[in-house]
Order: structure tokens, then C-alpha cells, then sequence
């Protein structure tokens, strides 16, 4: 069985009062700001992340057993320069597999392939004025229903050409790989018009898109030349948590669900990651819930 490196996290965070809907390029402008102010701030939050990965088939059902994992989950900003930010990375360590702590026995099982990665990009991130080149955006109009108070922001990438690329693990485990797709991406989120916090976001490929396979990775693991990501959609929802002492509201994840279904070669899998237990860090070593 052969797996595939997905994992993703989101998170925003912010309170300002809005005149109304704005035009496409003032919203941005908002939302990039509340993406900045909350990188200098999520040194400060920390959270549990509790991720499931189910093995599925064509069918959409399971296929092979689910694997669950904790980790302490915090963001580091990435602000080189001092002056603006650029970027952020999610810091992952995990504290339960299926239940129990890790073992030495964990770090030559294979199933650890699914296991999120300890450092990975933060992925907002592009939404900053300095990541936007290669994507398209535009309004969506306004919320309904539940949703009603917040403006919709679309936006979508122009399809690479050639194949994506095929790429093997890094931490050496065997039929283990992540990849790039070279297909565009559709995205929908919805913000809130008075706070300009994110409250939900959904993406999907526009279409299926090719993987391509070097003939060294065909003959090390059997691959067929190409491999076809047929969907992969995720979907992020937020809640409100409130801290004390000092009293402040953010607007943090509350889970992500991610299917992919994938053809020639990788596993298909629903992922399904919930966030509790946030605490926030203040001076002289206090934690606050």
C-alpha cells in the first residue's frame, strides 16, 4: 500500500469594525492585515491537533485500518527582515499514536508515513501582499443563511503546464511520497464583514491533474509514468475561543477535512484534523485557557 503526504492547518485571528462590504483589493488589504497581526501574536496560542487518516477506495470507503495521532500544535511567523511578514510555519509535536505515547518502534513503522510532518508551511500565507503573484481574485457576493454577515472572496490559479512532480519522503520511509499537482485550484472563503476574520474556507482542483514519475522512482518502486489526482478537496471551518486574564476573543480553527482521491499507484484517504485545548502564553510563564 502506498501513501501520500497531505496535511494542511489554517488559522486567523482579529477584531476591527468594517463600513461595509468592500471592493476586492480593501478586502484583501483587511485580510492580509488580521494574517499579519496574528502571526506576531500565535507565538502566544498553543493546541492539540487530533488527526484521523482513513485509507479509502473508488467506492469512497474504507479500505485498510485508520490511524489517529495527537500533537501540540503551535505558528511561528516568519518575519526575517523586521519590518513585514511574510510567511509562517506550523510546529507539530506529536504526542499520541492511536492512543499512546510514541515508541522507538513508531520510527520504523511504515503507517507513519500519514503522520503530519513537524514543520510545515502555514498556509494563509499567500493572502500577504508579497505571496499573491499566480492567483486570481475576485467577490463572491455576500453570505447566506448561516452565513449571513459575511462577505465571500474567490479566487483560483491558472493551470501549470506539464506534470506535477513526484517527490519521495524526506524522513527515508520506503513507498512514501509528497507531490505537486499542475492543475488549477478553485477557493472559496467566506469573511466576516465587520472583523475581516476568516469563518470558512473551501478548495478544490478544477480538474484532474497528472503527477509525473521519473523512470528512477518506476523502476525503485514500481510506479506506473504517471500518476492522476483525480479530487482533493479540503474544507476549514472556525470557531470563536475566548481567553482570560487578559480578556481577548480570537477567531481560531475548528477543524479541517481533506478527501483525496488518487489514481495510478498512491492511496486515496479522508483526513480529518480537530483543534482543542488552546492555550494562550503570557509573560513571567503563565498559561491561560
Amino acid at each position: 500500500m502506498r501513501w501520500v503526504i497531505l496535511a494542511a492547518a489554517l488559522l486567523a485571528t482579529g477584531t476591527v469594525t468594517a463600513q461595509g462590504p468592500p471592493d476586492v483589493e480593501t478586502l484583501l488589504a483587511r485580510v492580509s492585515d488580521r494574517i499579519e497581526q496574528y502571526y506576531r501574536k500565535a507565538q502566544q496560542v498553543i493546541c492539540i491537533e487530533r488527526a484521523t487518516v482513513q485509507p479509502i477506495g473508488t467506492d469512497f470507503g474504507p479500505s485498510g485500518l485508520m490511524r489517529v495521532t495527537e500533537s501540540e500544535l503551535r505558528v511561528e511567523p516568519d518575519d526575517e527582515t523586521g519590518e513585514a511578514v511574510t510567511g509562517a510555519k506550523l510546529v507539530r509535536h506529536i504526542i499520541k499514536i492511536n492512543g499512546r505515547p510514541p515508541s522507538d518502534k513508531d520510527k520504523k513503522d511504515r503507517s507513519r508515513c500519514t503522520d503530519p510532518n513537524p514543520l510545515t508551511p502555514e498556509p494563509l500565507a499567500f493572502l500577504l501582499p508579497a505571496n499573491r503573484e499566480g492567483y486570481t481574485f475576485k467577490s463572491g457576493g455576500v453570505g447566506k443563511g448561516k452565513d449571513r454577515g459575511a462577505v465571500i472572496l474567490e479566487y483560483s490559479t491558472v493551470r501549470e503546464r506539464g506534470d506535477g512532480k513526484l517527490v519521495e519522503d524526506s524522513r527515508g520511509i520506503d513507498d512514501c511520497f509528497g507531490f505537486s499537482v499542475a492543475a488549477a485550484w478553485q477557493k472559496r472563503k467566506w469573511i466576516d464583514a465587520e472583523t475581516f476574520d476568516v469563518l470558512r474556507l473551501e478548495q478544490r482542483l478544477s480538474g484532474p491533474g497528472d503527477v509525473g514519475v521519473t523512470f528512477a522512482q518506476q523502476r525503485k518502486h514500481n510506479l506506473p509514468s504517471f500518476i492522476t489526482v483525480e479530487r482533493y478537496d479540503t474544507t476549514i471551518k472556525y470557531k470563536t475561543i475566548a481567553f482570560n486574564d487578559p480578556e481577548e476573543v480570537m477567531l481560531l480553527p475548528e477543524s479541517i477535512e481533506t478527501m483525496s482521491m488518487i489514481r495510478n499507484g498512491l492511496q486515496s484517504t479522508r483526513r480529518r484534523q480537530e483543534y482543542t485545548n488552546y492555550r494562550r502564553f503570557l509573560t513571567a510563564g503563565r498559561v491561560v485557557k
